[in-house]
């Protein structure tokens, strides 16, 4: 009932605002605009209006910066469609999950350079930074076959920052305090560039320390926990990154770029806060590094065509201590080790687009990538170390695109890709000796098309189907899970079939957008109980299946010349069977999801923003798999003071959490109480 009152209040609220005309967009956005890299953008087909900063496919710079999110989950949740949530156990990682899909299903990119790990697709998004980031992109349901393999349920790519003036020099930093005011952690960014006729250059560094947050008042330890309130054990987290990219621009059509992009992290788990000290894994990730080099480039073929290219070098470096208990200073037991995981990828794709007439424009693009998994592990009380073990794999994606003009105002574009995976070698260690997995190759074949009339400069109207496929990730083949699970060299790809219908309005000056959206899901992967070597254990088997349908609706308006509103909601309902599991329930998705907030500006310089994140509760499970239950509504309220000394200069102050709402979005782990920040910005 809280939640659908305040969600009700809200937005009828901002539904009864006057308008405001798109021509009092203020300069400085569009500015912010013109610093997204368009290289590394891919296509996301909602429209984005010039307000706000926050769309149904889109993220800039200035919301993220204004409402304080300095991790990729925090920030996406400002999105309708789009969801943060917290793995749990052992891991401890934070997630994204778009119109219910998780991600193995919905790719990450960095300036639609994809990012991974070979071996297991398991991305802690808590450890992408946002500060340096002009535009995140989400495609969801449909995202188009151009932009490489795997988008089952959508694509998010992160667009860096490019420079638009002859000198351009920013600096952000933020003191984090805990919910008595005490030191907790700290942000910090900086960025040099240039722009000149012919060619443009730019460095950027930034930081994120968290020395610990806090669990809020309300919590009471129980008898035994591993967790005994206040400053959260094991929270402590470092992660910083820097961008540098050198681009040549010839003329008015072409440009070339070489970017580089290396990011470290280390971080501890914090523990479940019911489960005994004795069951509990003690694991921590002393480093947790990405490196990208790659080279982007665009050139106009006469006045009728463009050829698009990337070609790319990744690396991902990481370990992964288990400790004797909590204390993290031992390792003499069988359940201490140090697992090492030393990957790389090579790739490039090549798109080209032709016009073939004035109302016909046909887009082909190729795609290759080669990952190579390295792993080995420290053993204990031994000590002794396994020999390497290796995996490589080659993914492969060919695609075709045509969009039609039918008339000036209705479009219709139809794609298909093929997409097929060699795996020449895949290793694993056990019981003393070097195993060879079975090898087995995979294919997929994707289709997709919309229709998207523009009825006049205010109105849009959009229909669209996506079939699409993901590969299973090595891990889902061969992993034992330490003993617990058995290979399946043969398993399929998943598959979901996305619909979505949607438009956008504007109703003199609020701008809404409304989309309507139905997947459905087959050869999803479950963990199949069965019997090995006469034990009993689990594997992959793509026996599930499921329907995810819902709706979202974001308001944006003016109301005067020193008062924004906005808001959007998200309604999710997701069907998933496991026929291995009569318990089954997909977790980690809130039915009702919003984020609100206004900015009013009483004098010039001076921004108040109150904003709150609200979802209601959403499936968890116990760590031991035995029991489904809903946990998690909130309505956090957060609140930012923003004020410009002079032109470039801002100070701020504010809070999350204002009320110190107790809430669990996983089983055991409760999400941060109240904290308070000062920021100091700087901009020429």
């Amino acid at each position: 009932m809280r939640f659908a009152s305040v969600c009700a209040v809200t937005l009828s609220c901002v539904l009864a605002c006057p308008a405001f005309a798109q021509s009092d967009v203020p300069a400085d956005q569009d500015r912010q605009r013109g610093n997204a890299f368009t290289l590394g953008q891919i296509i996301v087909t909602a429209p984005a209006p010039g307000e706000p900063s926050i769309t149904s496919s889109t993220l800039d710079a200035e919301a993220m910066t204004l409402f304080q999110r300095n991790s990729l989950d925090d920030a996406v949740n400002l999105m309708p469609g789009v969801s943060s949530s917290n793995s749990g156990g052992s891991r401890n990682e934070r997630l994204i999950n778009v119109r219910g899909f998780d991600r193995y299903q919905v790719p990450l990119s960095i300036d639609g350079i994809r990012v991974y790990l070979p071996a297991d697709g398991r991305l802690d998004y808590g450890r992408f930074l946002t500060s340096d980031i002009a535009q995140v992109q989400v495609a969801k349901g449909y995202a188009s076959v151009l932009d490489g393999p795997g988008a089952m349920g959508g694509a998010i790519n992160l667009v860096t920052r490019k420079p638009s003036e002859p000198i351009e020099a920013q600096a952000r930093g933020t003191l984090n305090l805990g919910r008595k005011g005490e030191y907790t952690g700290y942000n910090v960014f900086a960025l040099l560039g240039t722009k000149q006729d012919m060619w443009y250059a730019q460095a950027s560094y930034t930081r994120n320390f968290t020395d610990h947050w806090d669990l809020p008042g309300s919590y009471e330890p129980t008898a035994g926990s591993a967790e005994d309130g206040g400053h959260r054990d094991f929270s402590r987290t470092a992660d910083w990154r820097v961008n540098a990219k050198l681009g040549f621009t010839p003329n008015a059509t072409d440009e070339y770029s070489l970017s580089y992009t290396r990011q470290e992290g280390s971080k501890n788990a914090p523990l479940h806060v019911t489960d005994l000290p004795s069951s509990q894994r003690n694991w921590s990730w002393p480093y947790w590094n990405i490196d990208s080099i790659y080279f982007l480039s665009t050139t106009a073929l006469g006045d009728r065509a463009t050829l698009k290219t990337r070609i790319y070098r990744n690396g991902f470096d990481n370990l992964l201590r288990a400790f004797d208990d909590a204390s993290q200073t031992t390792q003499t037991k069988g359940r201490a080790f140090n697992s090492y995981y030393a990957d790389t990828a090579w790739g490039g794709s090549a798109q080209l687009d032709v016009a073939v007439s004035d109302i016909d424009r046909l887009s082909i693009a190729a795609h290759y990538r080669r990952d190579k998994h390295v792993e080995w592990q420290q053993a204990f009380p031994s000590g002794d170390t396994e020999p390497r073990q290796t995996s490589v794999e080659e993914i492969y994606s060919i695609a075709a695109e045509n969009r039609l003009d039918l008339t000036p105002a209705l479009a219709f574009t139809a794609g298909a890709s093929f997409d097929w995976r060699d795996l020449s070698r895949a290793e694993d260690y056990a019981s003393g000796a070097l195993i060879e997995y079975a090898l087995h190759n995979g294919q997929a074949l994707n289709g997709q098309a919309q229709l998207v009339w523009s009825a006049d400069a205010q109105t849009s109207l959009h229909a669209s189907i996506s079939s699409r496929a993901r590969f299973p990730t090595i891990f889902e083949r061969f992993s034992s899970r330490f003993g617990g699970a058995t290979s399946n060299p043969n398993l399929k790809a998943e598959r979901a079939t996305n619909y979505e219908i949607g438009g956008t309005r504007d109703f003199g000056p609020l701008h809404a957008e409304a989309t309507a959206f139905y997947s459905h899901l087959d050869n999803v992967i479950v963990a199949f109980p069965t019997l090995y070597q006469g034990q009993a254990v689990t594997q992959s088997r793509n026996l599930g299946s499921g329907n995810y349908y819902g709706g979202e609706i974001a308001l944006t308006a003016r109301v005067a010349p020193t008062l924004s509103l906005g808001g959007n909601y998200t309604y999710t309902h997701r069907d998933l069977d496991d026929p291995t599991n009569s318990a089954f329930q997909p977790t980690g998705v809130p039915t009702h999801k919003a984020f609100v907030w206004a900015d009013w500006s009483p004098f010039e310089g001076l921004h108040v923003l109150p904003n709150a994140d609200i979802a209601s509760n959403r499936w968890t499970v116990s760590t031991d798999g035995s029991r489904y239950y809903r946990t998690g509504s909130y309505v956090q309220a957060n609140l930012t003071v923003n004020y410009a000394l002079r032109e470039g200069v801002e100070v701020g102050a504010g809070v999350r959490n204002l009320f110190d709402d107790y809430y669990v979005l996983t089983d055991g782990f409760p999400e941060p109480g109240r904290s308070f920040f000062l920021s100091f910005g700087f901009k020429y």
